[in-house]
C-alpha cells in the first residue's frame, strides 16, 4: 500500500504564507493523482487541488491564485504552497493519493486496494 505523511503546518497571521508537504512511501508507481483536501472545524471535507501524473492541477475556487501545488517526483513528495492566508483558510489540511490498478507487479489487486489513501493532517491557522 501507499504511506502519506504531512508536515509543514502552523499558525501564521492573515496575509502570511506557509508550504506543506507529503511524503508518499510504499508503492507510489501506483499513484494516479493526489490530492490536497482540508477540513474546517463543524465543516465538511472539501476539496483544495489536486495533481495528476501528467502534472496537470485544479484548484477550488476559493483558492485559485493564492496556493500552488507542485510535486517533485524524485522525491516522492507533493507539496502545497499557500499565500496570502485568511482565516478562511484555517483547517485541518489532508494529503490524499488516488491509487489505480496496472500492470506492475505492485499494482496488482491483493497487493494494493485501488482508490484513495490518506495522510494523518496538519493544522493552518490563520490569525487576525
Amino acid at each position: 500500500q501507499v504511506q502519506l505523511v504531512e508536515s509543514g503546518g502552523g499558525s501564521v497571521q492573515a496575509g502570511g504564507s506557509l508550504k506543506l508537504s507529503c511524503e508518499a512511501s510504499g508503492y507510489t508507481q501506483c499513484i494516479y493523482r493526489m490530492q490536497w483536501y482540508r477540513q474546517a472545524p463543524g465543516k465538511e471535507r472539501e476539496l483544495v487541488s489536486e495533481i495528476n501524473k501528467s502534472g496537470t492541477t485544479t484548484y477550488a475556487d476559493a483558492v485559485e491564485g493564492r496556493f500552488t501545488i507542485s510535486q517533485d517526483t524524485a522525491k516522492n513528495t507533493l507539496y502545497l504552497l499557500m499565500n496570502t492566508l485568511t482565516q478562511d483558510d484555517t483547517a485541518m489540511y489532508f494529503c490524499s493519493a488516488r491509487l489505480t490498478y496496472t500492470s506492475d507487479p505492485n499494482c496488482r489487486p491483493g497487493t494494493i486496494r485501488a482508490g484513495s489513501t490518506w495522510g494523518q493532517g496538519t493544522q493552518v491557522t490563520v490569525s487576525s
